[in-house]
C-alpha cells in the first residue's frame, strides 16, 4: 500500500452521522464473521458498539476520516493527553470492502506521524476480533498487556459491564 494514497482528514460535523453508521457496520461485520449474523454479543439495539459509545469517543477525542485516493473508507478517533503523552486509539474502522489492502496500517502510520510526541499508545479490542488482534500486534507493533473479563474488570469502565463484549484485550505500543 502506497501510504501517500491514504490520508486522514478531520471529521466534519456534517459527516458525523455517516461516521457513526459506518463504524457500527464495520464492528457488526467483524462479529458476524466470527459468530454468524445473530449473536448475543450485540447490544439491545443490535449493535456491537453503541451510538452512545461512538459519540462519547468523538466528543472526547479527535476524530478523523480515513481516505484512500480521496474516497472515504473508514475512520478513527484518538484521545490525546498532552501532559502524560499516554494517548489512546479509541476507535479505528475500515470499510470491509477495503480490508486486506493495507489501509488500516497506513492510517495507523499516519496517526503516529501526526503525534510524534506520544510516549505510549493504548487501545482495546474484543477477544473475538482475531483480525484486529493480528492487526495491532503483527502489523502495528502493539503488545497485549491485559485481558479484561468477569474475573478482571477494566477499572476505568466499572459502570459499563453491559457495553459490548465483556472480554477485551488491552494493547500498548511504547514509542520511546
Amino acid at each position: 500500500m502506497d501510504e501517500k494514497r491514504v490520508a486522514l482528514t478531520p471529521l466534519e460535523n456534517g459527516d458525523r452521522e455517516r461516521f457513526i453508521r459506518e463504524n457500527q457496520l464495520a464492528f457488526k461485520y467483524g462479529a458476524a464473521e466470527e459468530f454468524g449474523p445473530r449473536d448475543d454479543h450485540f447490544d439491545e439495539d443490535g449493535e456491537i458498539i453503541s451510538r452512545e459509545t461512538i459519540e462519547r469517543c468523538i466528543d472526547g477525542g479527535e476524530a478523523y476520516r480515513i481516505r484512500l485516493d480521496g474516497e472515504t473508507v473508514g475512520g478513527l478517533v484518538v484521545r490525546i493527553d498532552p501532559e502524560t503523552q499516554r494517548n489512546e486509539l479509541e476507535l479505528l474502522f475500515v470499510d470491509p470492502a477495503a480490508h486486506g489492502r493495507g489501509v488500516g496500517q497506513a492510517a495507523w502510520r499516519e496517526v503516529e506521524r501526526l503525534y510524534p510526541e506520544t510516549r505510549v499508545w493504548e487501545t482495546c479490542t474484543p477477544y473475538f476480533e482475531k483480525r484486529n488482534i493480528h492487526f495491532y500486534i503483527n502489523r502495528c507493533g502493539f503488545h497485549a498487556v491485559e485481558f479484561f473479563c468477569a474475573a478482571h474488570r477494566d477499572p476505568r469502565e466499572p459502570d459499563c459491564p453491559d457495553e459490548g463484549p465483556d472480554e477485551m484485550f488491552r494493547f500498548e505500543k511504547r514509542m520511546r
